[in-house]
């Protein structure tokens, strides 16, 4: 049985070792790269527009209960539900019972990293129910039973040749790995889907309080279909998705499509807030909105580190990170991978297990930089590794090692005496083995670095031979 960490470790080393591919990732980020540095030239005052978002966001988390409360009363005034769930046990309680309630046998979901979180499509098929994840690239990653690799991106780690081949397995009749093919074959089977479901589920990318509507965005208008079509829509979403006024997503939206792709606004953007009306001809049946907490209120009632709900899950800070490019998405074995998943997560998971995330990081603060609402990652990464040398459980042997250190620092004669002792041991090392060699004690040092020589007096001795008072 092997820890989070120790797995971490392991598939790091895989996944850094596999130049194809950091090749492949190379190049997808270096496209985004190159159309975000597009996106961004488009506002006048690139700073100013971040400043204002991250405005927009702090007020909603600040007065996150005032806001949340107006969003559900203005929901339930169009007829629609809203289901408060503490914990990702809730929320899958609570979506398949209205699955039961209403024989659904067959679901279209649109992208969400809330549902990822939650484990949302296992529990779901688990009850004998039919998920199709509609996003390109969540139907690809599906198809692969795989978790997403990248917030915005799930499938950055393939190419078009390994796509064929998988739509050539698991779909048929494909012979080619022409894009447009590929595309065509995907939204055949995917049609299908979108009109047999019963039920559609989507995320949210902001909660709209002072009109009681969820912002949805996607590049290929499959949440559209998701909304319109089934009898029932449901919209999952964490709390911190809510902002405080319409007017905001004038700001959000251009920001999150800059930030996301670079383009100016992303394709469909849907504002949905209720069942079909009674004059209306499109629309679900049932209207629910299912808020999920998760471990949210613990990080708002945190003043030090409660802007890390500020994020608008643009995946910027994933493509900024040197540590993400080398050892990519599936690495980090969460929902939200990279360096805002290196903060989340041991909030969201539990400080214990995922800690090691916190050290992921080479502080080099590109992701802080890269932050459209101007979160301080690197810092927060920090403050994650500061909680966890105090809160967490760490190796007995490390342990022992800072009990000796800050007892030896305590006095000078207490310093000399463990230098004393640390001499005697390295140069009981060094006679053990050969150096390089199997046999080496020193052999993880070794291995890619030559042995420093041991001096033969210690700058105590010498500074005292030196400057003897006489």
């Amino acid at each position: 049985m092997t820890t989070a960490a120790q797995d971490f470790l392991r598939n790091a080393a895989v996944k850094s070792a596999d130049l194809i591919h950091r090749k492949t990732i190379r190049n997808s980020i270096d496209h985004y790269d190159s159309a975000v540095v597009r996106g961004r030239a488009r506002f006048q005052n690139w700073e100013a527009a971040r400043e204002k978002c991250q405005a927009i966001k702090r007020d909603g988390i600040e007065h996150l209960d005032r806001y949340l409360e107006e969003f559900e009363s203005k929901v339930n005034a169009r007829g629609g539900q809203v289901f408060w769930a503490e914990n990702g046990e809730q929320a899958r309680q609570y979506i398949a019972a209205l699955a039961a309630k209403h024989n659904v046998r067959t679901i279209s979901k649109s992208k969400s990293m809330v549902a990822e979180e939650i484990h949302l499509t296992a529990a779901l098929e688990g009850k004998g129910i039919e998920v199709f994840e509609t996003d390109l690239g969540e139907f690809i990653v599906q198809l692969r039973k795989e978790p997403p690799y990248h917030i915005v991106t799930p499938a950055m780690h393939l190419t078009r040749g390994q796509i064929a081949e998988l739509f050539k397995e698991k779909l048929g009749g494909i012979e080619t790995d022409d894009p447009s093919m590929l595309v065509a074959a995907a939204r055949a089977a995917l049609r299908r889907a979108f009109f047999s479901a019963e039920m559609g589920i989507t995320g949210a990318n902001f909660l709209v309080a002072d009109q009681g509507l969820a912002a949805i965005s996607t590049n290929e208008g499959n949440a559209d279909l998701g909304v319109t079509l089934p009898r029932i829509h449901l919209v999952l979403a964490g709390i911190e998705k809510v902002i405080p006024r319409m007017q905001d997503l004038a700001i959000l939206w251009p920001v999150l499509a800059a930030s996301g792709t670079g383009q100016p606004i992303t394709c469909y953007n849907t504002l949905v807030g209720g069942p079909r009306g009674a004059n209306e001809t499109a629309g679900p049946e049932e209207f629910h909105v299912v808020l999920l907490d998760n471990g949210r209120s613990e990080l708002l009632a945190d003043p030090e580190q409660r802007e890390v709900l500020h994020c608008i899950r643009c995946g910027a800070c994933l493509n900024a990170c040197p540590v993400y490019r080398n050892v990519g998405g599936h690495t980090y074995n969460t929902a939200y991978p990279g360096p805002i998943g290196s903060v989340l997560t041991p909030h969201l998971r539990g400080l214990n297990q995922f800690q090691h995330l916190s050290y992921a990081s080479s502080l080099c603060g590109a992701c802080t930089e890269a932050c459209p609402v101007k979160i301080d990652l690197h810092h927060h990464l920090l403050e994650n590794r500061r909680n966890a040398v105090s809160d967490a459980d760490r190796p007995l042997g490390e342990r022992i090692a800072f009990k000796l250190w800050g007892w030896s620092m305590g006095g000078a004669s207490r310093f000399a005496f463990l230098g004393g002792v640390g001499k005697f041991l390295l140069r009981a090392l060094y006679g053990l083995g050969i150096e390089g060699t199997a046999i080496d004690p020193l052999r993880p040092w070794t291995k890619y670095r030559a042995v420093p020589k041991l001096a033969a007096e210690s700058f105590r001795a010498r500074w005292s031979k030196n400057h003897a008072v006489e």
